[in-house]
Parts: structure tokens; C-alpha cells; sequence
């Protein structure tokens, strides 16, 4: 098969298409023929030589695509060849076939197109894991997402609200923010020109956000933790500003508050089965309904894989950037 290997790290010209051995599904895992996958700032890092897929995965970038399962490993139950599924991937998605774990496979929903369905594994998985299951976001509660405008931050502002909770934003300049509103957000701060602790007390009458999902790490840790309300949850998926800072814990103890971090790819294989179980149970009716949807800022053909790394690297896009097969 063709897949999208990286010989050697570097820039988006180290994403080299070449021909490598088709994968064979192994004892509970589903081959699926790839009809597309998406550019996550995960793949980024792997591409620069920061971040290297868990033992015994693909060596291609990937972490979510979509397609039909063509094969069922052995004491796979509840898949038929044929299927049209979209998977969380810990690597490969780039490429023409990828062997997954069946508990990582999910159906594409209902009125979605199966390009479209490879933009939603990974950030429907992410959000729920880390805003409903880890810091249990309730309805009436203030979250606050950084980065609004991405993959990640477009799919939290939805799920947020479909919940009933009210969604404060940071994004770079007043076009991102504006399709954040689209979205439902209630609350828009622009990160250049806005400090954003000053702005969700202004919004909240001094109480601070109840939930915190911060894709910056280090750079926004003290301002994040001035930013929560009492008993707040900050929980932490990216270091997109840095992997250490200082911390009054005065100040987080002060507030009763929590900070997690936690990331998917490299996680068991059953938690990763339970968090795509709740995905299917909680996130795929409201996609259904089209009270939530993928948002996809452009489709690019998978051998056009360095501009779409491009695009993702300088932030010219709103939500997810598709690589089709």
C-alpha cells in the first residue's frame, strides 16, 4: 500500500509518500480501507521527531481516519466487512490501510458522509474524555476553551452547550471568534488583544470558570488557576507554551481546585475502548440529531499531506483539516 512515512525528521517536507507492506490485522482488530484521515498537531510532533507512536503501533502519522473494514482479525464480534466506520487511531492514518483495535471502531453517524466522519474521532474522544468524564462538566457550569477556533475547541463549544453549560473562548482575531459564535460560544475573548482572566471574571461576575480545557500547558498554568472559580477543574491536553512552570499552590488550594492532564494515544487498550464506548453512547446521538457536527475548514488530497501540516502549523484554519485517500 501507499502510505505517508517519514523517513527523517523535520519540516512538512520530511512527510515522503512511499510504498511500505499492508498491515494485517492481528487478534481483535479490523483492517479498514482508508477513505480519509486528519491533520492533528499530534502528527505535527511526530513529523519534528517529538513525538514517537506507543510500541507495537504504525510508524505512520495518523490518529483517526475513516473507511471500510475489508478484514476482521480473529474474536472480532460486532463488525462485518463491508462497514463503514471511522477509528481512533494510535498511528497510521495515513496511509491506505490501517489495522485498528475493534473497540477503537465506531459507525459513522447517521447523515454524515464518510469523509466527512474522519474528522471527529479524535476531538470527539479528547472532549468527552477530558470535559465530561475527568472534570464532569454540569449544566449551568462556565467552560472555558482555549484555542476555540480548532478541532478540539469547535467540537468543546458544541458539546458544551448541548449540555447546558455556557462556553467562554480565547481565539486569535475577531473572524475565529466570530465562528465560535456560530457555535454557541457565549463568551469571546481574543488572546491578543484581551487578558482572559480579566475578562471570564468581567463575564462572570468574579466567580471564574468551572472548567478549564487548555491545549497551551506551561505559559497559561498561573493565569489558568487565577481564572477558576472555587472548586474549578482545569484539565490540560496540550504544551503548545511549554512543558514547565511554577505554581502558587497557595492559590490552587485556596480555590478547592483540580488540575489533570492527560492525553489519548498512549493509553491502554481499555481505556481507550471505554472512552469510544461513551463517545458512541453520549456523542453520537446529538451528531445524529445535528446538534453537533464536525467542522471541517478544508479537504486536501493525502499526497498534499506537507500543506496540510502547513496550514495546521500557522493556524489558517477553523477546526479540521481532511486528508483524503
Amino acid at each position: 500500500m501507499r502510505a505517508i512515512t517519514i523517513p527523517e525528521p523535520g519540516g512538512p517536507e520530511a512527510l515522503v509518500r512511499a510504498d511500505v507492506p499492508d498491515p494485517q490485522p492481528a487478534e481483535g482488530e479490523v483492517l479498514i480501507e482508508v477513505a480519509a484521515s486528519a491533520v492533528n498537531r499530534a502528527d505535527l510532533l511526530q513529523r519534528q521527531g517529538f513525538y514517537d507512536p506507543p510500541p507495537g503501533s504504525s510508524p505512520y502519522p495518523g490518529l483517526e481516519c475513516s473507511g471500510r473494514i475489508t478484514a476482521l482479525g480473529p474474536g472480532v464480534h460486532g463488525w462485518a466487512v463491508g462497514d463503514e466506520v471511522c477509528a481512533l487511531l494510535a498511528g497510521g492514518g495515513y496511509a491506505e490501510q490501517v489495522a485498528v483495535p475493534a473497540g477503537q471502531v465506531l459507525p459513522v453517524p447517521a447523515g454524515l458522509d464518510l469523509v466527512t466522519a474522519a474528522a471527529l474521532p479524535e476531538v470527539t474522544c479528547t472532549v468527552w474524555s477530558n470535559v465530561f468524564m475527568i472534570a464532569h462538566l454540569r449544566p449551568g457550569e462556565t467552560l472555558l476553551v482555549h484555542g476555540g477556533a480548532s478541532g478540539i475547541g469547535t467540537m468543546a463549544i458544541q458539546l458544551a452547550k448541548a449540555v447546558g453549560a455556557r462556553v467562554a473562548v480565547t481565539a486569535g482575531g475577531s473572524e475565529k471568534l466570530a465562528r465560535c459564535a456560530e457555535l454557541g460560544a457565549d463568551i469571546l475573548i481574543d488572546y491578543r488583544e484581551q487578558d482572559f482572566v480579566q475578562e471570564i471574571r468581567k463575564a462572570t461576575d468574579g466567580a471564574g470558570a468551572d472548567v478549564i480545557l487548555d491545549i497551551i500547558g506551561a505559559k497559561y498554568l498561573q493565569r489558568n488557576v487565577k481564572a477558576l472559580a472555587v472548586s474549578g477543574r482545569l484539565a490540560i491536553i496540550g504544551l503548545q507554551g511549554g512543558v514547565k512552570a511554577e505554581l502558587n499552590l497557595a492559590a490552587l488550594m485556596a480555590k478547592r481546585a483540580a488540575i489533570t492532564g492527560a492525553g489519548l494515544r498512549a493509553r491502554p487498550l481499555n481505556e481507550k475502548a471505554a472512552i469510544v464506548a461513551a463517545v458512541r453512547e453520549h456523542v453520537w446521538p446529538l451528531i445524529a440529531n445535528g446538534q453537533v457536527r464536525p467542522i471541517v475548514d478544508r479537504t486536501l488530497p493525502m499526497a498534499e499531506a506537507a500543506e496540510a501540516h502547513r496550514i495546521v502549523e500557522a493556524s489558517a484554519h477553523v477546526g479540521k483539516v481532511v486528508l483524503t485517500v
